[in-house]
């Protein structure tokens, strides 16, 4: 299994972020093919104290190597990349991870 991870720095307007996360980006992820889960998760504390580093931490699930790819060269993903550059591309990082 490929996974794509989208690590999410607090944003300055927690509130509009998360609308458009939930009413404009999520709906353009989930257009993407091959994508088989979506999992979103709000981080809520660091265990070693202070703010955490991550606001939020959304990890996008591939069988494997050939639908990650033919994923990431889909129309629905660049729509989703474009837009995700717009609202968050000075808050995010994005990671590609092999599932064990």
């Amino acid at each position: 299994m490929k996974k794509l991870i989208a690590l999410y720095r607090k944003p300055d307007d927690v509130e509009a972020f998360l609308k458009h996360y939930n009413e404009v980006h999520l709906p353009l992820v989930a257009r993407t093919p091959g994508l088989l889960r979506t999992v979103i998760n709000r981080v809520t504390s660091a265990p070693m104290g202070g703010e955490p580093a991550y606001f939020m931490i959304a990890e996008m699930h591939f069988a494997d190597q050939d639908s990650f790819d033919a994923a990431m060269k889909s129309p629905e993903n660049r729509a989703a990349g474009k837009d995700l550059m717009g609202f968050a591309r000075d808050i995010v990082t994005l990671l590609v991870a092999d599932v064990d």
